[in-house]
């Protein structure tokens, strides 16, 4: 056992809208860069905010993307998502979409239509999932995960849980499939709750504080909103929970390729981008 400790408290940045229906603080890469922490290309925090009710859904309309998977996590609200591989539902509280773009696919994602008439706090993560070379060309599919079927894990106090969305946690295996090793919880933590973590060394590892306040090795604090990137200079560490909390924490295996990244497409070279923008171009992300 060897402490894994912080690398930086990231506070976070200023605010922007995507469409009008998400407002986010954009951690990747906005704060932190691509290769850092990697396969983690995009992080986009929409922060708990209001919205007054709407007749006309907000959202962004039809865009492509290519080479990478999305993954949006709903803490508050419901969004409705519609691909052109044939993906698509509604996320509600605690469900999380993981879409394979791959190859290209077209979508769109609003506020489902019954929450907009009514409005409500919004809260979500949306990450960028970065896929090896080998995998950015395969076909599209669409993981559409309830919470009723994430894995829970209790902790000792009985009130604190783990959801494992991804990857693994005291041998209980999570709800996606994943193309490369990725771990992805969302821990509840009650108050003065202790709960340790282990990942190999060279993982890249970071725990968001979505509400509450949380207590790292019984040394540095984070607070709502912020996020906590981890050094790769160890294997475990504690999170404390010094008022109840809700952390996403994500830790994965490093894809050691070169990243091209233009708009929504992520490859590995300049020349796919091109291609990539060619073929949306001529129509082969399919019709929406």
């Amino acid at each position: 056992m060897s402490l894994k400790t912080v690398e930086h408290i990231i506070n976070p940045p200023p605010t922007q809208f995507v469409g009008d229906g998400f407002r986010v603080h954009n951690f990747i890469p906005g704060e932190v860069m691509m290769q850092r922490l990697n396969p983690f290309v995009m992080f986009d925090y929409n922060s708990k905010h209001y919205f007054s009710p709407s007749p006309i859904p907000r959202g962004v309309g039809v865009h492509p993307h290519r080479g990478f998977e999305t993954v949006t996590i709903a803490y508050k609200g419901k969004v409705q998502h519609n691909d052109s591989s044939g993906g698509g539902g509604i996320i509600s509280e605690g469900d999380v979409q993981w879409m394979t773009a791959a190859s290209g696919v077209l979508h769109k994602e609003f506020h489902e239509t019954e929450w907009s008439k009514k409005g409500g706090d919004f809260q979500m993560v949306q990450l960028w999932v970065n896929l090896p070379a080998k995998y950015k060309m395969s076909a599209p599919k669409y993981q559409a995960i309830e919470n009723k079927s994430i894995p829970k894990v209790f902790l000792d106090d009985g009130k604190s849980t783990i959801e494992v969305i991804a990857g693994n946690y005291n041998k209980i295996t999570g709800a996606a499939n994943t193309f490369t090793p990725i771990h992805l919880y969302n821990c509840k933590l009650a108050v003065q709750t202790d709960c340790t973590f282990s990942f190999p060394e060279h993982y890249n590892t970071a725990v968001l504080i979505l509400e509450g306040k949380i207590l790292i090795n019984h040394k540095e604090i984070a607070i709502e909103n912020q996020l906590m990137l981890m050094n790769n200079d160890g294997t475990d560490f504690k999170l404390t929970a010094t008022q109840n909390a809700t952390v996403l924490l994500l830790s994965a295996e490093p894809i050691n390729e070169p990243i091209a990244a233009h708009g929504p497409f992520v490859m590995n070279t300049r020349e796919e981008i091109t291609q990539a923008f060619e073929d949306f171009r001529q129509g082969k992300f399919g019709v929406l």
